[in-house]
């Protein structure tokens, strides 16, 4: 089979392709899975563009979708031809026994998708959506989760509730697009106005441009007659942060997601204590949670936005791609 991996020390330029044996048959437990898509995530990004991120070899990419083609004794959830989603941390089936590294993480601390064939244990996927495309599927993993974790699980999102979603990334579309499914006024923040055009497209009640207003956390608040976003699902990071303090309501929720603008920073402390807000960090989250969004998302008509797919042997390009930060919702390999 073909597959892509990352040769030390790391970098789009050890991207290579490379031909395994095919994957083994599935013993006890198991499914064998044919991929045919994946997404790309910043956190692949990550790894592959950081000097010594993973191990030498590393077959890359956290997402994957594909079918069924074998089954190991003892499987019934599954059957040959069942489309089916990888899960992001496929030791954690349920519960709050969270992991806090990437160490079992496909693509990561293990070799992920980005290869024809894998043989795994059924609980590392679910099904996917019906009627969902593959590379439609392989959003969900990471991106789609995350986004569900945010607003359902941790945010409690009602509707009448307004959600704050920061850029037009996989994880920021997700949560428009589940927020607005569910009953809740969205408010985004872009700095290109043509992306400002299609966050409206897709269902977004009002956009700020953050670079025309650095100060977007008082917009949000004008936005919404002072009160502010119930739910801020925050990508950005430190530079962000303060800003999302400032949009979030008294007893709001924010979902501290991403590091786009870095790892450290000062958080206003004292304005988050008197607003009585709660900020809490996620990673993704449990098989269990994953199965929960598929259920909905099966209830729901709209689909996740893709922007370009490559092909597998192009994924380095992809991901120069995805760095340029000119796309809008996911970008994918599809093989």
């Amino acid at each position: 089979m073909k597959a892509i991996e990352l040769a030390a020390p790391g970098g789009l330029s050890n991207i290579r392709q490379v031909d395994l044996p095919a994957a083994v048959a599935p013993q006890a437990g198991e499914i064998q899975v044919r991929i045919h898509a994946s997404s790309l995530n910043y956190h692949d990004l990550l790894v592959a563009t950081n000097p010594k991120a993973t191990a030498d070899k590393r077959i890359l990419m956290a997402d994957g979708a594909g079918s069924v083609i074998a089954i190991g004794s003892g499987v019934t959830e599954f059957k040959v031809g069942d489309a089916v989603v990888s899960t992001f941390f496929p030791q954690w089936l349920s519960g709050r026994n969270v992991p806090s590294d990437f160490a079992l993480v496909p693509g990561d601390g293990v070799d992920g998708f980005a290869r024809e064939q894998v043989t795994m244990p059924a609980t590392a996927f679910t099904h996917a959506p019906k009627g969902w495309s593959h590379a439609e599927a392989a959003t969900l993993t990471t991106a789609g989760l995350t986004a569900w974790r945010a607003l359902v699980v941790d945010g409690g999102i009602q509707a009448g509730d307004t959600v704050l979603v920061l850029g037009t990334g996989g994880v920021s579309l997700f949560a428009l697009q589940l927020a607005k499914s569910m009953g809740a006024k969205v408010i985004a923040t872009t700095s290109s106005s043509a992306k400002a055009n299609k966050l409206r497209a897709l269902g977004a009640d009002a956009v700020i441009n953050y670079r025309d207003t650095p100060e977007w956390g008082n917009a949000v608040l004008q936005a919404t007659e002072g009160r502010g976003a119930d739910i801020v699902v925050e990508v950005g990071g430190p530079n962000t942060l303060p800003q999302s303090i400032r949009a979030a309501s008294v007893g709001g929720h924010i979902a501290l997601i991403g590091v786009l603008t870095g790892f450290a920073g000062d958080i206003p402390t004292v304005e988050l204590m008197r607003k009585q807000q709660t900020l809490k960090g996620l990673i993704v989250g449990s098989r269990e949670h994953q199965q929960d969004m598929v259920r909905a998302l099966d209830q729901m008509s709209w689909k996740p936005v893709i922007d370009r797919s490559f092909a597998l042997q192009e994924l380095a390009q992809a991901f120069e791609y995805q760095a340029s930060g000119a796309h809008f919702g996911k970008i994918c390999v599809e093989f």
